[in-house]
């Protein structure tokens, strides 16, 4: 952990901090995870892109990483399986030297589907996705931690866990709303270690899921909700990430869900 009599003009170079430190990104092959995965290289991160079945998506992800400079490797693995969890943390650690800051970005929507038309193998799916995979890494990574005597957890959460989402996505909202929920109440348990946990709640973000699970009417009804006029971007959200990961800005802070959705919900 830094000084925390460090002058304030530290504060100027805060996400040096980064250098050295391995950073873990799951779902970082598009979308929000692509965006924070290099925003986190372009600090002096080392950063372990994990993915799925976007194998493409990530080697372009890391290969702009490594074209500007940055350290990054692609770790796949399948965080429906809790196994699979454990294992990347595992793996990560061992090839890149420890690891000290955990993003649970990985989820999805998978398709709209209404409630009385989920079947048992949709249900757990989402839930295991969007909520069981976070459990599961957060679980492996603490251990690992406490040894490090450093660690930082920051994980997705989502406007819809608020709002409940809209039509289809019922149990993806009430998984994220879990995640967030989980989120604060690990921040409490682990607070006597030093290690923080966080999250950030996206709002309408211009990323596949929308592009690929909203209808257009549906997107234009939540972008006429949004006071600033227009979906974000994923690079947007990257600040927030980096916020709550800095130990020098935010060494303060834990427990807390920080929304990013261009005031669609002011709290």
């Amino acid at each position: 952990m830094p000084d925390r009599t460090e002058r304030p003009a530290a504060w100027a170079h805060a996400f040096d901090e980064f250098r050295g430190r391995t950073v873990l990104v799951t779902g970082a092959s598009a979308g929000i995870g692509a965006a924070v995965a290099q925003g986190f290289a372009a600090c002096g991160a080392r950063v372990a892109v994990h993915f799925n079945a976007s194998a493409p998506e990530s080697e372009a992800v890391r290969d702009a990483i490594r074209h500007a400079g940055g350290t990054a490797e692609l770790f796949r693995a399948d965080l429906s399986d809790q196994a699979a969890c454990a294992d990347l943390v595992d793996r990560v650690a061992a090839a890149m030297d420890g690891l000290q800051v955990l993003i649970n970005n990985a989820g999805n929507t998978f398709e709209r589907i209404a409630t009385d038309r989920l079947d048992d193998d949709a249900f757990r799916r989402l839930v295991d996705v969007n909520f069981t995979s976070t459990f599961a890494t957060c679980r492996a990574a603490i251990p690992l931690f406490r040894r490090q005597g450093q660690g930082v957890i920051v994980n997705t959460s989502s406007i819809s866990a608020r709002v409940g989402g809209t039509a289809g996505t019922t149990v993806y909202a009430a998984a994220k709303a879990a995640l967030a929920t989980f989120t604060r109440g690990l921040a409490r348990e682990l607070a006597p270690d030093g290690i923080r946990v966080n999250a950030v709640s996206p709002g309408v973000i211009s990323t596949r899921i929308h592009s690929r699970h909203t209808p257009p009417d549906v997107l234009a009804k939540l972008t006429g909700a949004i006071p600033l006029g227009r979906p974000g971007r994923p690079d947007e959200c990257v600040g927030a990430y980096l916020f709550l990961a800095s130990d020098r800005l935010a060494s303060f802070v834990t427990g807390q869900v920080l929304e990013v959705n261009g005031g669609q919900l002011m709290i």
